[in-house]
């Protein structure tokens, strides 16, 4: 798995809310959220679109069974990933935004650069 982040929750409840936020991530370009789901999701995103640039039918297929919608990975391969081809690495920025009001946890915008 990405990261050693529990997030206070199971195994399964991590790994399909890290799953639907990159898919999440990758169709809208940028979501908010707090400041350690952000980092958490930073990583899966960069191995999904580093994926996405290498294009064989190997990558194609961990793409299609990572990210939830076949519509999302879809856009990754034709969109998103050429976007990139000659960037090696941090495609995604992530700014701390503050506070949230309700439980005072730090929060930050995660978006594609």
């Amino acid at each position: 798995m990405a990261g050693s982040r529990k997030l206070g929750r199971t195994s399964d409840h991590r790994k399909a809310m890290l799953r639907a936020m990159v898919t999440y991530l990758i169709d809208n370009g940028k979501i908010e959220t707090t400041v350690t789901r952000a980092k958490e999701v930073r990583t899966m995103a960069e191995k999904m679109i580093t994926l996405g640039k290498e294009g064989s039918l190997h990558s194609k297929r961990q793409v299609y069974s990572y990210i939830t919608k076949e519509s999302v990975a879809k856009k990754l391969f034709d969109e998103v990933a050429p976007k990139y081809a000659d960037r090696n690495g941090g495609y995604t920025r992530i700014t701390k935004t503050g506070p949230r009001r309700g439980d005072a946890a730090e929060m930050a915008v995660i978006e594609l650069v």
